[in-house]
């Protein structure tokens, strides 16, 4: 409350008509008694109303990877602003966008979508009408946003049941989908070899559980499988887009029928978009050009607005390239060593992993799967280490003990973090836990 004053009172009146005091539920995760309100963010910091600065490691989940308050963003969504923001005709920069996303990620024919869950929504459409097959295989504990195929795991007994958490289901998810545990090969045959699979949808590796990477080899048997059974492979590259330019598809050779990516293309402006193969775009045409597409189930009015695609070319054309990863993954790098080095100096069971500009850290030896990361959670040893950073100046990803490196990252931010994450496992240790 001495530090937070102003937003102590914002939430008190936000409470009044918001749900829970915030715009959207998950703000809620915060740690705290209220929610930080922010005033303006710039780079890779962000100052909140009662003038708090902080080193932002979260960069809204992905969503701002690029940096905060990308000045090109900003003038190309002003500049179009006043030109229109939403017609029911495609605009000038629609054909750029999608031949830049052709040439990033390797697939030729593209769509658009608002949010990455939408994208992940039409595909397994796509997917199930082309194959005329019903199911779905999902890795446990992935994360595909809110697709509702997605929000499921397994039990103890290898039952499909509903993710833990989830609201007002319309059906049970055993009967659209598989659950696989990430990395077993073994079980994801078994799943396949019923005929009865549409698509896998699978992250390349699991990010939204702690980052969780593929054994050598997974990949390839999971491309094999699934043509080897009929079934559509589907990449999402939403969090995964950490790996580089092209998302793990281009930097780790992978070969999807789907290709879905959203968040970051945007530069913080809400948009995602999708790509197939040549073959999968010519059985599609007849369906997408056909008189009920409107009403199919996939696209949404504000889809593909003039603004959306002038906030994906102005990012792609100047942001998200070879030149800005190599700035952003040696920061990553340094942030996981630096993790690393307090881990170890303090004999503790724990890990940090990397992903390309993206690093987390575990209260857990490496799993291999999400089950196993799932069940390390500490709920009250999460609230403390989010806690002791944001009171010291560090925003992570609540979710998760995560940390996104921007371009507009330096090392001096990282080693702020290095300083403030060893202080508090020294704290814990010595069980010298002030505010």
């Amino acid at each position: 409350m001495a530090l937070h004053p102003t937003s102590a009172v914002l939430a008190k009146e936000a409470r009044a008509n918001l749900l829970g005091g915030v715009p959207m539920a998950w703000m809620t995760r915060w740690p705290g008694s209220f929610p930080i309100f922010f005033d303006s963010a710039n780079g890779a910091h962000c100052t909140d109303v009662d003038g708090v600065d902080y080193i932002d490691f979260c960069l809204g989940d992905t969503g701002a990877m690029t940096g905060h308050g990308l000045v090109q963003v900003a003038d190309a969504l002003h500049a179009q602003a006043l030109r229109g923001i939403t017609t029911m005709l495609p605009s000038v920069d629609a054909a750029w966008v999608g031949g830049e996303l052709a040439r990033r990620f390797g697939l030729p024919a593209w769509q658009m979508a608002m949010t990455a869950t939408d994208a992940n929504r039409f595909v397994l459409r796509f997917a199930r009408t082309l194959t005329r097959r019903p199911k779905v295989v999902v890795f446990d504990w992935c994360y595909h946003g809110s697709v509702d195929e997605t929000l499921a795991t397994l039990a103890d007994d290898g039952r499909t049941i509903l993710r833990p958490g989830t609201l007002g289901a319309a059906f049970d998810p055993a009967s659209t989908t598989v659950v696989v545990p990430f990395n077993d090969v073994d079980a994801l045959e078994r799943a396949l070899a019923t005929g009865e699979i549409a698509c896998v949808l699978a992250e390349p590796a699991l990010t939204n559980i702690g980052i969780v990477m593929p054994d050598p080899g997974f990949h390839d048997a999971l491309r094999r499988l699934t043509r080897q059974y009929g079934t559509l492979l589907a990449i999402d590259e939403t969090h995964t887009i950490c790996a580089g330019p092209g998302g793990a598809t281009a930097a780790w050779g992978l070969d999807p029928d789907f290709f879905v990516i959203g968040k970051t293309i945007g530069g913080g402006m809400p948009v995602a978009a999708y790509g197939m193969t040549a073959e999968i775009a010519d059985r599609l045409a007849p369906i997408i050009t056909s008189s009920a597409v409107d009403v199919s189930g996939v696209g949404g009015t504000l889809t593909g607005n003039a603004l959306a695609m002038a906030a994906v070319r102005a990012t792609l054309s100047s942001a998200l390239r070879e030149e800005d990863f190599a700035h952003t993954i040696p920061l990553a790098t340094a942030w996981t060593d630096g993790v690393r080095a307090t881990i170890d100096r303090n004999h503790m069971p724990w890990h940090v992993q990397q992903l390309g500009c993206r690093a987390e850290y575990w209260f857990c030896p490496p799993p291999r799967d999400g089950a196993a990361a799932a069940a390390a959670v500490d709920d009250e040893l999460d609230a403390f280490m989010h806690l002791w950073a944001i009171n010291r100046g560090i925003l992570l990803t609540p979710f998760h003990n995560m940390a996104l490196m921007s371009s507009r990252h330096t090392m001096a931010d990282v080693d702020a973090h290095t300083a403030v994450f060893a202080a508090a496992v020294e704290a814990l240790t010595s069980r010298d836990l002030p505010g």
